[in-house]
């Protein structure tokens, strides 16, 4: 379960998408999922659900790696996919007993629910798999660096962003690492009720929380000294430049975005 985590993993590539600008990816990103959320009927959301498709082609990360992804989340789904089937009226009835009914529109609500969380999900992790760390900290910097006008130090939070995402593999690799030492010595992580398995999980997080603290500690100091004070005066060597490739996607999120208006507008809503 914890190999199946893949959030913040970077997969290396020269694809489209991979050579977009982090800026471009970042705020198309964010669009995406706003519109997402907007969709009102099957029609507008196909099309927001054709435009992820089309990004994982472009993208050219493989499709078992999307599937890991979605694999954390199955929980989440089944159990919305649950209330929106049995606690939504309307429509024909094609099951009822005692209070609990599975009716048209909640078989249609748990389908539009589901297909949502997996974009979601899906595009979150494109994001990721063809951005560095590095690069989409930096983008981050950038877009936000209007607030360093209200005194807000955006450096430091891009710099805690690139930390954590970096990490992230690290603490995975030295979870598993401690798991499989203690099922060396005999733990048993797999069996038994669920409060005996969170029992069982004492003697990984405290090694792993140790582990942390030290790893973090090893960090500041390292940082303190190479004599790091922050952004202010720092120059960098890769300069981000928007091209012809970061405006036609833009050009197919807006025409998409567009699309999701007026499907939305022509067409009766299904939650």
């Amino acid at each position: 379960m914890i190999s199946d985590i893949t959030f913040g993993q970077y997969y290396p590539s020269k694809s489209v998408l991979h050579r977009a600008d982090s800026r471009a990816k970042l705020l198309l990103t964010f669009l995406m999922i706003v519109f997402l959320f907007i969709c009102k009927n099957f029609l507008s959301l196909g099309v927001m659900v054709l435009v992820t498709v089309l990004a994982v082609i472009f993208s050219g990360v493989p499709f078992r790696m999307l599937l890991k992804s979605i694999k954390p989340v199955i929980v989440i789904l089944i159990f919305t996919a649950l209330l929106n089937i049995f606690y939504t009226k309307g429509g024909d009835v094609y099951f009822e007993f005692w209070r609990f009914s599975i009716t048209e529109k909640g078989i249609n609500n748990a389908v539009f629910t589901a297909i949502r969380i997996i974009t979601l999900v899906v595009l979150s992790s494109l994001l990721t798999y063809t951005t560095t760390p590095t690069d989409l900290t930096t983008g981050l910097e950038r877009l936000l660096s209007p607030l360093n006008h209200l005194h807000i130090r955006v450096h430091t939070l891009a710099m805690m962003m690139t930390l954590a995402l970096r990490f992230i593999p690290t603490l995975i690799e030295e979870t598993e690492r401690i798991m499989n030492a203690q099922k060396a010595r005999g733990a048993d992580l797999e069996t038994g009720s669920l409060i005996q398995r969170a029992k069982a999980l004492i003697p990984i997080f405290v090694p792993l929380m140790v582990s942390s603290f030290r790893r973090a500690y090893e960090l500041a100091f390292a940082m303190t000294c190479r004599c790091y004070t922050g952004g202010e005066g720092r120059t960098r060597m890769k300069q981000m430049k928007l091209s012809g490739r970061d405006f036609a996607l833009l050009a197919i999120c807006l025409a998409a975005c567009a699309g999701v208006i007026v499907l939305n507008i022509f067409f009766n809503p299904v939650i």
